[in-house]
């Protein structure tokens, strides 16, 4: 019997996308007739590449002069924190923002389709990022990050799901083009850092948080021109919500508001234990939502298996970013108190100390995408793939080692540990995004991506606990054993590699 013709969604106005139902039209895994246009990419890419570059100019630019915003003295404009505690926050903040991803992808699959769910949230970052500009004191830190992590949550689970659209789903070019994605993510994590901290220096924190609104402003306009151009599938809501349910889900949203405003004016949840919190709540978040993709009656038996194979790769990828993410917690401190930033008379910004990683980015990613189309099927698994990036990251951590006990530790230094974390990052990040399109179930392609972001999460908030026990006379121990400790996480992913193949039900 003949598939119905997919209809256009209700509000679409991009050009219907034979390939909106992958099963169910012959020949929807391979490439539309005119979507080679950008470096033999689809043509949308182009768009979706510097959408994020933006975003990403302004998330990072932001974040590389938080952390040094809230610990520097009040007589330097900073809020004059404990430090630790501010190394607390920045881990709590960065694990909410991937948090918020399981309510972006939520939002998408279930009210809005992912493309106005991520235009939205663009809109919310702007405003977080203004706050901080023009709010002064605790509060301006506090609404504009909840604000930033609202809107970069939404914005990561369905930009995500947006490029995914672009491709068959046996599409060989999808790795090699999400490689080309994360390129536009990089550029904008070098220049975000390198603007922002120079403007930080020579004229202050709000100045430079305000260079990151005005970066998330030109981002947004420049995807309006062109958003209609995106294919129908971006519109579509794959599992509306019945209307029926939408007092039911409004009540909890405030039931779970009203539990952290308690927690918060009982002093339950406070600075000091707020990356420990983020860390149980996503703990709890990751089982519940594997509960769900698991159990769902719209996910069939070969979809059950693709998301169990996910569970592994799922605790290696915590792993691997609790140790990457703190470029932004430990890394911040260490360039602070232990690097040599002095080149004559003039001293490197801090925050230019984590444009290492997206220079790095930016040189190899081009290399790590053409590598994997000329091996096409050939090329490592995705689980070799990530056990080799762990272990890399691990490695990284033990490159400390040696400097351990120097009292001006050259920055170079610190550029060779970000090169290896680099590499272990184009092995993992870019090639998680894919996977995560790859073994999404059809009814929730938006939480599947939201549950690779749940990964990130976790490493991120764990990130910010870990940097409590950081003090400069135990740095042998603490890099040590955090590297050791990946190394054998990495080691063991490998080692289990062929298993999860076989769960993976034809996804490589």
């Amino acid at each position: 019997m003949t598939s119905p013709t997919p209809r256009r969604p209700e509000g679409a106005t991009g050009a219907l996308d034979p390939r909106d139902h992958h099963d169910d039209v012959p020949g929807a895994d391979l490439p539309g007739p005119d979507d080679s246009s950008f470096f033999g990419q689809p043509r949308m890419l182009a768009n979706l590449f510097s959408v994020e570059l933006w975003e990403r100019f302004s998330f990072y630019g932001m974040q590389g002069i938080v952390l040094l915003y809230m610990y520097f003295a009040t007589t330097e404009g900073g809020l004059g924190i404990d430090r630790a505690t501010a190394a607390g926050i920045v881990g709590a903040y960065g694990g909410t923002v991937y948090l918020f991803a399981i309510l972006g992808g939520w939002v998408a699959d279930r009210l809005l389709g992912s493309e106005r769910t991520m235009f939205t949230s663009g809109v919310l970052i702007m405003a977080g990022h203004v706050a901080l500009a023009l709010v002064p004191g605790v509060p301006g830190l506090a609404v504009g990050l909840v604000l930033i992590a609202v809107g970069s949550g939404g914005l990561k689970a369905t930009i995500t799901d947006l490029v995914g659209s672009l491709y068959g789903r046996r599409d060989p070019r999808r790795d090699a083009g999400f490689s080309i994605f994360y390129l536009g993510i990089n550029i904008g994590g070098l220049t975000g850092p390198l603007l922002t901290g120079l403007v930080q220096q020579t004229w202050g924190f709000h100045l430079g948080f305000g260079l990151a609104a005005l970066g998330m402003a030109f981002g947004l306009t420049q995807y309006g021109l062109a958003r209609r151009r995106l294919p129908g599938r971006a519109h579509h809501v794959p599992n509306p919500l019945p209307r029926a349910q939408y007092g039911r889900w409004v009540g909890l949203a405030a039931a779970v508001v009203a539990l952290a405003a308690a927690a918060v004016l009982t002093g339950v949840l406070h600075a000091g234990n707020l990356a420990d919190v983020v860390v149980l709540v996503t703990v709890l978040a990751a089982v519940a939502l594997f509960a769900l993709l698991l159990t769902s009656p719209r996910v069939d038996d070969d979809e059950r298996s693709r998301v169990r194979s996910f569970i592994p790769m799922f605790i290696g990828s915590a792993a691997f970013w609790a140790l990457f993410q703190q470029q932004f917690t430990v890394i911040t401190i260490y360039s602070d108190t232990r690097l040599d930033r002095d080149l004559g008379d003039w001293t490197m910004p801090i925050s230019w100390v984590q444009s290492f990683n997206p220079f790095f980015i930016i040189l190899l990613a081009p290399v790590f995408a053409v590598l994997w189309t000329r091996l096409g099927d050939r090329q490592p698994a995705t689980p070799t793939k990530f056990g080799l990036g762990i272990v890399l990251m691990g490695s990284a951590f033990l490159i400390f080692l040696p400097m351990v006990g120097v009292s001006s530790v050259p920055v170079l230094w610190a550029a060779l540990i970000l090169l290896v974390a680099t590499l272990g990052e184009l092995l993992v990040s870019p090639v998680g995004l894919s996977l995560s399109t790859k073994l999404a179930p059809r009814a929730y392609p938006a939480l599947m991506v939201a549950l690779f972001y749940l990964s990130v999460a976790l490493g991120t908030a764990l990130s910010g606990s870990l940097a409590g026990y950081y003090a400069e006379r135990t740095e042998a121990v603490y890099f040590g054993v955090l590297g050791a400790v990946t190394i054998v996480i990495g080691a063991a992913l490998l080692v289990l590699s062929p298993s999860i193949r076989r769960t993976m039900r034809g996804v490589r």
